[in-house]
């Protein structure tokens, strides 16, 4: 059992050092896999704005969890609750740590602690969400910008998520999406979750 532990462990610590890696090389304009590799987007998958889309930039306070973070934004602390995106719960008193929450939150952390982020707010969708958070998607800088939203389905750390009406990017985040399953990505991999993130994450201290 405890060799099995043990695979197990590697086979995610892996898999979580390559999203890192991707995750870097997408935000340095490098290329990580040829045009035709299976699962690589296509030049039509990939979300694009223009400045006139977007506002700020604005410094990020705080990553709550994988798909909300604060921003501050003429001197207000704004929680921003991400377009199109689900993460597993990690913060959620009413329901455990869910299958890749935590890697999920640390990769927003890695991508997103100390950036300057421009948001775009989509006129398909309401501007708050019930709980008072504005919704939006998150650039990350870099040329061409970064698609935050996008990012995360991309390389498995969340699931393409459409709460009630269509939005602007939808079908770029379910092409995302189907390249993440495609490659087993993040929480897709039979490692991980197998796609069923509803169900508790395993005990960190243990395995």
């Amino acid at each position: 059992m405890a060799r099995i532990a043990r695979a197990w462990a590697l086979s995610i610590a892996r898999a979580w050092a390559l999203s890192i890696a991707v995750a870097a090389a997408i935000l340095t304009g490098c290329s990580v896999a040829p045009a035709d590799t299976p699962g690589s987007p296509r030049a039509s998958d990939q979300a694009t704005a223009s400045a006139s889309d977007t506002t700020g930039p604005y410094p990020v306070t705080e990553v709550v969890d994988g798909d909300t973070i604060k921003v501050s934004r003429g001197g207000q602390t704004v929680k921003v609750r991400l377009i199109g995106m689900d993460t597993p719960e990690t913060r959620d008193p009413r329901k455990p740590v869910q299958c890749f929450g935590r890697e999920a939150s640390a990769v927003a952390h890695r991508l997103l602690d100390g950036q300057q982020v421009r948001l775009e707010t989509d006129p398909s969708q309401d501007r708050y969400d019930r709980y008072g958070r504005l919704l939006a998607y998150v650039w990350l800088p870099g040329d061409p910008p970064v698609l935050f939203n996008q990012l995360m389905i991309r390389l498995g750390y969340a699931h393409e998520y459409t709460y009630d009406l269509p939005y602007r990017y939808q079908e770029q985040f379910r092409a995302a999406q189907r390249a993440a399953e495609q490659r087993d990505a993040g929480l897709w991999n039979p490692a991980t979750c197998a796609g069923d993130t509803a169900r508790p994450a395993a005990n960190p201290t243990t395995g």
